[in-house]
């Protein structure tokens, strides 16, 4: 196989950029659009070798486990929508689970809750889900070997990165937390100092991880060598998960959450995300309004924006968690038209709601996630999130970064504080149960044709960030570039702050916004969507890769 070379640019972005510039990528036969321009190189290889949409997804997502070690991961979990090109529509359920030890009050400390076991130990770290979900998916989809998909990330790995501006910065931000773990440092560092601009990263370790990946499946990293690397990091960091909850790991297929926005379908992922409901009940509400006529970015239709995502980051605090310990949660409810009705009629147009002091905000989500979104010749479409929370240490000789994502469980049963902790039965920690997420990968159909594919990062801001890419496409018709330049906001019930990139909002809007109520927390970025918009009446495919974290792109045919 020919060695990949990085071929990398570095952008600037201001969040108000100039919309006349914003041209998206263009191809006819297929597309990959992700956070790093090598690894949607990759997954272009493998459409143009004759693979699908699933296959790409696989060889993007491993490659980006090498080029983006604090995101992309084999040692995290995530979300996978998959629509076919005549129609078909299924998710995939990898999140993360916890291990047989949990309970609910594992946070806890002689009684207290403990922030450091919550997010920064051994106890936060879930049972990894990537290899699994990928796995299941090519199963099922797949046209090309499993092997095919697995080489690019092998050799980006064995032979070298390029470290970028971006991939400098990830890693100095995350020497601080490594200092005390050799294992780490002596892949990420230069005998302790820090990889610059332009030298070469290799990964021997996690090459071998991957070989072994490759050639056995999922049975190369639940089982055997990998997973007896994993029990013994687990060991050195007091953690719960054992061979046996490695092997007993089970990726799970999901229907997807549906709804409907002015004729337009929405395919979105069900609980354990809170995603794609809070995505529909967004969508709902502003369906009643002619955002069109109200302006892009406006007072009134920031007002009405805001509203509805104040509403539906409350129904998420109070309903959503995993399903499978969850069996009651109101999805059809949360996501009808009749009860957006409901919620219309409770926004004053004149005056921002206020956020109830007893409302409820679950524990903070970390924005080191990535998303990625293919479309193939056929126009099957995926749209994958995933993340690893907040990096821990490496996995010593298995050389990926584990996870603290049993961080997103509640802190412990009846907890609540002035920080917006809380302790409500249906995302505590439990044996196998899967937290809570706001991953919101999102496919969006017209009259049975796909039109757009998207999602991001961001934490709980992903859920705004998909719906604004949404709202810029169908109500304003703005291509796939202009859709993620566009500058953002976000609202999420608690705390009663609109969160806005600088520059995003005029200080004539923001004038009116305060007169109505409203407070601001200014913000550098929000998200960092990667889309893919179908324009059927040409036949070709745009892509729009958000700069806001530098150097993805998007690859096409």
């Amino acid at each position: 196989m020919k060695r990949l070379v990085a071929s990398v640019v570095v952008f600037s972005l201001s969040a108000s950029l100039s919309l006349a510039s914003s041209q998206p990528v263009r191809g006819r036969n297929g597309m990959v659009v992700s956070q790093k321009m090598l690894a949607s190189e990759a997954g272009l290889g493998v459409l143009r070798d004759g693979g699908n949409a699933v296959d790409a997804a696989v060889a993007t997502a491993l490659a980006l486990a090498v080029m983006l070690p604090r995101a992309g991961n084999i040692g995290g979990g995530g979300f996978m929508v998959f629509r076919s090109g005549d129609g078909e529509a299924i998710t995939y359920d990898f999140r993360e689970a916890a291990p047989a030890a949990a309970t609910a009050d594992m946070f806890t400390r002689n009684g207290e809750y403990d922030w450091n076991l919550h997010h920064a130990s051994g106890r936060s770290v879930g049972i990894p889900g990537t290899i699994a979900g990928l796995y299941m998916a090519w199963e099922e989809h797949g046209k090309l070997p499993w092997r095919r998909l697995v080489a690019p990330a092998i050799v980006l790995a064995r032979d070298g990165i390029i470290v970028t501006d971006d991939l400098e910065r990830g890693l100095q931000n995350m020497l601080h937390t490594w200092n005390n773990h050799a294992g780490t440092l002596a892949q990420f560092t230069k005998n302790g100092e820090p990889y610059r601009i332009g030298e070469i990263l290799k990964q021997p370790d996690l090459a071998a991880t991957l070989e072994r990946i490759a050639e056995s499946g999922p049975a190369g990293f639940y089982e055997g060598e990998t997973a007896r690397l994993f029990v013994a990091e687990m060991e050195r960091l007091d953690g719960l998960i054992t061979l046996e909850d490695l092997k007993g790991y089970r990726a799970k297929k999901r229907e997807p959450i549906r709804g409907t926005y002015r004729g337009y379908e929405i395919l979105s992922m069900p609980p354990p995300s809170s995603g794609g409901v809070a995505v529909v009940e967004i969508l709902n509400v502003l369906e009643g309004y002619d955002m069109d006529a109200l302006g892009l970015h406006s007072a009134k239709s920031v007002h009405l924006v805001v509203e509805a995502m104040r509403r539906a980051f409350a129904d998420r605090a109070r309903d959503m968690g995993d399903p499978d310990f969850n069996p009651d949660i109101p999805i059809e409810r949360l996501t009808s038209k009749d009860y957006a009705d409901r919620l219309r009629r409770s926004i004053n147009l004149d005056q921002a709601s206020t956020s109830s002091t007893s409302g409820f905000e679950w524990p903070t989500e970390s924005p080191e996630t990535t998303h990625f979104s293919v479309v193939d010749r056929d126009r099957n479409a995926v749209s994958v999130t995933y993340t690893i929370e907040r990096p821990m240490t490496i996995v010593t000789g298995g050389g990926f970064l584990l996870n603290s994502e049993l961080g997103d469980f509640n802190a412990a049963p009846g907890l609540t504080n002035t920080d917006g902790l809380i302790g409500t039965a249906p995302n505590l920690a439990a044996p196998g149960k899967r937290p809570l997420s706001s991953m919101s990968p999102t496919i969006v159909t017209k009259d049975g044709e796909l039109f757009l594919v998207t999602g991001s990062p961001g934490g709980r801001t992903i859920i705004n960030t998909v719906i604004q890419t949404i709202l810029h496409t169908v109500d304003f018709g703005l291509n796939a570039q202009e859709a993620v330049d566009v500058g953002r906001f976000h609202h999420q019930w608690l705390p009663d702050k609109i969160r806005i990139e600088k520059n995003a909002l005029s200080p004539d809007t923001l004038a009116i916004l305060r007169a109505k109520g409203h407070a601001f927390q200014f913000v550098s970025t929000l998200g960092c969507a990667q889309v893919i918009l179908f324009d059927r009446e040409d036949g070709v495919l745009q892509g729009g890769s958000d700069l806001r974290r530098r150097d993805g792109g998007a690859a096409a045919y």
